[in-house]
């Protein structure tokens, strides 16, 4: 009889404390990219989002267009998406970021723009009664009444898109996608399992960090609750 083989690497376990100190390099690189992947398309979405939002709010026959563009980019399936932009950004982490923008603006814009809609109308009067312009108006009493709102859509986009960052992997950039897309190829049970449980640790942490923001930055709504 052959005998087993005495690690877990050989054997192919799902669990294998070998694999994490062997691959750690490569573990190091896929989280890298993940995380770099979704930031950069998430502060472009935002950046993006809060104009939009703010230019609906303002003229209020831009909402209706606005939101419905938004809501049919988030109807188109990924591999759709990714095609369609293939012939601008080429196989690049360009068209993988690009995709996920598109993605993002919906539920940020959609946010921001119902915070915007939330602020009491008697509040901005006040505002404007004390002298304030729309500017001023806007970053010192609307987007910051606004902001739980936004920060719950920021949320929402930033763990969606770590799910979705994994799609890259069919253009090769997909952070941990990667390691997913080939151990699932090659039945490599290890890194399907450690890449996958590092993407939901990843949305976690992104998705608890961003409550501790939102926290810190809306002191307000901290006293309301307690009261």
């Amino acid at each position: 009889m052959t005998a087993p083989p005495d690690d877990c690497l050989a054997r192919n376990e799902w669990i294998c404390g070998e694999y994490l100190s062997t691959r750690r390099q490569i573990l190091l690189d896929a989280v890298v990219q993940h995380l770099q992947l979704t930031s950069l398309s998430v502060v472009i979405a935002l950046v993006v989002a809060v104009p939009l939002a703010v230019l609906a709010r303002r003229w209020g026959w831009a909402a209706g267009p606005v939101l419905a563009l938004t809501t049919v980019l988030y109807t188109i399936p990924s591999l759709a998406m990714f095609s369609l932009l293939l012939p601008v950004y080429g196989l690049s982490a360009s068209l993988v970021v690009a995709g996920l923008v598109l993605y993002s603006l919906t539920l940020l814009v959609r946010n921001i723009l119902a915070g915007l809609r939330a602020v009491p109308e008697d509040t901005r009067q006040a505002a404007r009664g004390m002298g304030y312009g729309p500017v001023r108006l806007l970053l010192t009493v609307e987007l910051p009444l606004a902001l739980p709102a936004a920060m719950a859509g920021l949320r929402i986009a930033t763990v969606s898109a770590v799910s979705l960052v994994t799609i890259g992997a069919i253009v090769g950039f997909g952070g941990l996608g990667n390691l997913i897309y080939t151990g699932m190829n090659t039945y490599f049970k290890a890194q399907v399992l450690t890449a996958s449980v590092l993407c939901v640790a990843i949305a976690i942490a992104a998705d608890l960090l961003l409550l501790g923001v939102q926290r810190v930055l809306t002191p307000w709504e901290r006293a309301r609750a307690r009261s």
